[in-house]
């Protein structure tokens, strides 16, 4: 389990073949790799990898063809969050995240909210349909494993406000119309609409 509070931004290195899928090198020394063991759990993007090797700098990850096909490309000398997974004590800053993506959206609007270009910025993405129903405004959502707050949703297109703390720790102010990126929706959501259906 997350919080959807990326902790740092780190670096692909490498991407090469293996097995069904691919292995993936990641360049994060700065989130504190001296208690990241083997086989622990880390959102790369908001997506729940397991750590198969540690060299003190850099960590890698065994991707498989299934997780390729539904998640956003991971590819070389692009950046990502990365967020250690939750410990009992920690404080919940953000929203239950489980790193299983649902889905890929494509941003569809990425703009400064004033002429102040160290304010806000609004970000809408277009979610893939299958996903609207459980996008609600004031609702949360994780977008590239990054906890936020839907402002507006009109059909499967919902909105977001990024301050400027978040547009600091994030590489959302890069984000360009067209940029894929990780969803995954609001568990709690998830679990209603699933009762749901067999209330009716």
């Amino acid at each position: 389990m997350f919080t959807g509070i990326v902790e740092v931004v780190g670096l692909i290195e490498d991407v090469r073949s293996a097995s069904d899928g691919v292995r993936v090198t990641i360049a994060a020394a700065d989130i504190g790799l001296s208690d990241v063991a083997i086989g622990d759990s880390i959102a790369v993007n908001g997506c729940c990898l397991t750590v198969v090797a540690n060299d003190g700098r850099s960590l890698m990850f065994d991707v498989s063809g299934e997780t390729i096909r539904c998640t956003a490309p991971l590819e070389r000398g692009r950046c990502v969050h990365l967020e250690k997974s939750l410990r009992l004590a920690d404080r919940l800053g953000g929203h239950l995240v489980a790193g299983h993506v649902d889905g890929v959206g494509t941003v569809a609007e990425s703009r400064a909210v004033t002429d102040d270009v160290s304010g806000s910025r609004y970000l809408a993405v277009d979610a893939p349909s299958e996903l609207a129903r459980f996008i609600a405004p004031k609702g949360s959502i994780a977008v590239h494993g990054v906890s936020l707050t839907v402002n507006t949703v009109e059909g499967a297109r919902f909105a977001v406000n990024l301050i400027p703390h978040t547009l600091g720790v994030t590489m959302f102010k890069d984000l360009l119309p067209g940029a894929t990126v990780n969803l995954e929706v609001d568990m709690v959501a998830r679990y209603v609409a699933r009762l749901a259906e067999f209330s009716r």
